[in-house]
């Protein structure tokens, strides 16, 4: 099983938004991963507007719903309880039900969080999430819920009706070539074999980057996509965007 490689556009909008330009596009950004091997696009919206905005999640629909693109998935991830505010964010749910991506990817993020920082806790917010999850499932989305890799969470992951789980890895790759690392992977390893008994499929996704990226799609079990943004971002700063995205691609391809 090869693990699919989506990459998350979120970094190339927060640089545009830094000026009142249309420069860098994200567009663009998407065609040029796309050529590069990408076989998904994912980008977080949130209510600040800080990086993808509500437009560039319509334009990029658009340019996905063009037949050579037909293969690539689009992936929406965020918090399905941000709602419209006075900025022009139509909420959440109201942006995924506009365009119907491939899949919705469901994340815990408080609107202040400078990024994603844990799965959910669905021993209290489970029966919260049901009604978005039958949502989705009635626009015939893919559902991916942010999880830690925690049994009894990815087991109540599963009884939510969820289609897969996606790893927060952001504590694997901050210990990463340590022995606290080497604990976390083995616990990860333990939480995706529970996944896949499950009959979960498994996404991954949080810093991961070109030194950590083997290990933790070789070791952990049926990874079928990553979910990259910030550490492709940064690298193409240095070996350009097509190039940088290529490589992770044949990090992928060579396990």
């Amino acid at each position: 099983m090869t693990t699919c490689l989506s990459v998350n556009l979120n970094k190339i909008a927060l640089i545009r938004n830094s000026r009142d330009t249309v420069i860098p596009s994200v567009v663009d950004a998407a065609v040029t991963v796309i050529e590069a091997g990408a076989q998904g696009i994912t980008v977080h919206p949130r209510p600040d507007m800080r990086h993808i905005r509500p437009s560039d999640v319509y334009d990029l629909a658009e340019l996905l719903s063009a037949p050579v693109y037909q293969e690539i998935e689009f992936n929406i991830e965020g918090n399905p309880f941000a709602g419209p505010e006075d900025n022009g964010y139509p909420g959440f749910m109201a942006l995924v039900a506009s365009v119907k991506p491939h899949q919705c990817t469901l994340v815990p993020d408080d609107p202040v969080q400078l990024t994603s920082d844990h799965g959910w806790d669905l021993t209290g917010e489970s029966n919260q999430l049901k009604p978005v999850v039958e949502q989705l499932k009635d626009d015939k989305i893919r559902i991916s819920c942010f999880m830690d890799p925690d049994h009894e969470q990815l087991t109540l992951a599963q009884h939510l009706g969820t289609h897969r789980i996606e790893f927060y890895t952001g504590p694997f790759a901050e210990h990463y070539g340590t022995p606290q690392g080497d604990e976390i992977l083995q616990q990860f390893i333990a939480a995706g074999e529970h996944a896949s008994s499950l009959g979960l499929g498994i996404n991954a996704g949080h810093d991961l980057n070109q030194e950590n990226l083997a290990t933790f799609c070789r070791e952990v079990p049926n990874v079928v996509e990553v979910s990259i943004g910030h550490a492709i971002i940064t690298d193409a700063l240095w070996i350009g965007l097509g190039e940088t995205v290529s490589r992770y691609r044949k990090i992928l391809d060579g396990l």
